[in-house]
């Protein structure tokens, strides 16, 4: 649901999946890098909205707000079986580390960043669909808490992606001040991954960034 274009997936899909790799030998992985710490807003981890527990979460960069940290939690049997592999890494599990992924921890909580994602999400996904009502181009808006895509296609009946465009607003609203990125197989999602602080106001200025944005690109011939 995040680097894939945002896409939302249909109830019940990877309890499926889940239950097929279980049935066939495997393993669960849910690399939780961009969506965990309280991202989505309903749940600490995203993987959570579907009912399922992985045999193995991964968490990387949010861990450390910008220090370099990442983890693997697994289950005691999973890291078990582990012994008989050799393994070695120079700065793993040094304090220094430990003591920054701790203080995050606790500033999310005291924070209450996680209700922010929630509450500030919601109100992103509204002004965006407002902006998305007055710009046909914009063929979906979607996403869950502080994670949020934009997707762009091309106006008639195919409504084919539309890279190009989402390119332009990108760079439209970087000169705007706003920072987004393009993303989806197409490349034609605009990706919103803001920090957990955003505010009702950072909500408000990225909907008018990609509303001028878009009354600023070219219309289709």
């Amino acid at each position: 649901m995040c680097c894939g274009g945002q896409v939302q997936l249909p109830r019940g899909y990877l309890q499926g999946v889940y239950e097929l790799t279980r049935a066939a030998g495997g393993l669960t992985i849910a690399d939780e890098v961009q969506t965990g710490f309280g991202r989505t807003g309903d749940h600490y981890w995203a993987f959570e909205a579907h009912g399922v527990i992985p045999d193995i979460v991964t968490v990387g960069k949010p861990f450390g707000n910008g220090f370099p940290l990442a983890a693997v939690v697994t289950t005691s049997a999973v890291a078990e079986s582990f012994r008989t592999s050799e393994y070695f890494n120079t700065f793993g599990g040094n304090t220094v580390a430990c003591a920054v992924g701790l203080e995050v921890l606790q500033v999310i909580e005291e924070e209450a960043l996680q209700a922010n994602a929630r509450a500030v999400g919601a109100s992103v996904l509204e002004l965006l669909r407002r902006v998305a009502s007055r710009h046909p181009r914009v063929g979906d808006v979607r996403g869950r808490g502080l994670l949020v895509g934009v997707e762009f296609v091309r106006v008639g009946d195919r409504r084919d992606p539309d890279a190009q465009l989402a390119a332009f607003v990108m760079q439209r609203m970087r000169r705007a001040g706003v920072l987004v990125s393009t993303d989806g197989p197409h490349r034609n999602v605009i990706k919103i991954k803001p920090p957990l602080c955003f505010s009702q106001q950072d909500a408000e200025t990225l909907a008018e960034a990609m509303d001028l944005a878009l009354r600023s690109a070219r219309q289709p011939k």
